[in-house]
């Protein structure tokens, strides 16, 4: 049986650099995640590389990577350990920069297999499924699952999908995929949302996985 799945954390979009810390410091503390995926905003390259390097002394306190959403050419500046791209179009010039440095690049924004097939062919570390779109919405969890299950069967780049909640979460896990990312708010409705991630992370590795 294949390893139980890992996590990969969405970090809450907070343009407060404290705030965005005080978040996450109790959620990487809480559970093992492989991960954290920041959206890095605003226009600024100071107060933009201010904000990754404090956040990755966060993550990487806990022996979790930190992934730039979009912002290659700032992940030798800030320390952070790769980037998590929205789409193709800069597959190719990330991994010319990045890949020297040893660092991490990911792939999501993949409409079709075929462009899962390219980012994987191309060098990508990981493909993503099922993130939440540009204007917030989400594909179709069934569709999410097919997709991790038929990547998971054929291909030995990892797979990474997105769940939008707990039951999701576990029947990612449960495709084979390696991991199962989510963001803060799957585990909105706990009042204390350490404790919940915990629960949900031993469900996660206790989920049935198939025969590879």
């Amino acid at each position: 049986m294949s390893d139980a799945a890992r996590l990969i954390l969405f970090a809450p979009s907070e343009e407060n650099t404290d705030a965005l810390c005080a978040r996450l410091s109790p959620l990487v503390e809480a559970v093992p995640f492989d991960a954290v995926i920041l959206p890095i905003t605003g226009s600024d390259d100071r107060a933009r590389i201010n904000h990754a390097k404090s956040a990755a002394a966060v993550v990487q306190k806990h022996n979790a990577a930190l992934l730039l959403v979009d912002a290659f050419e700032l992940v030798a500046r800030t320390g952070a350990d790769g980037v998590h791209l929205s789409g193709l179009a800069r597959l190719t010039e990330a991994l010319s920069i990045l890949k020297p440095l040893d660092r991490i690049v990911g792939v999501a924004g993949l409409k079709a297999r075929h462009d899962a097939m390219e980012a994987a062919e191309a060098g990508a570390d990981y493909v993503m499924f099922g993130e939440p779109r540009a204007d917030g919405s989400l594909p179709a969890s069934s569709a999410v699952l097919e997709r991790a299950a038929w990547w998971a069967e054929l291909f030995q780049t990892p797979c990474v999908a997105f769940a939008t909640e707990s039951e999701m979460a576990i029947a990612v896990a449960e495709t084979g995929a390696e991991f199962v990312a989510f963001a803060p708010d799957i585990v909105a409705s706990s009042n204390d949302a350490p404790k919940a991630l915990k629960t949900l992370h031993q469900v996660i590795i206790s989920a049935h996985r198939p025969e590879r």
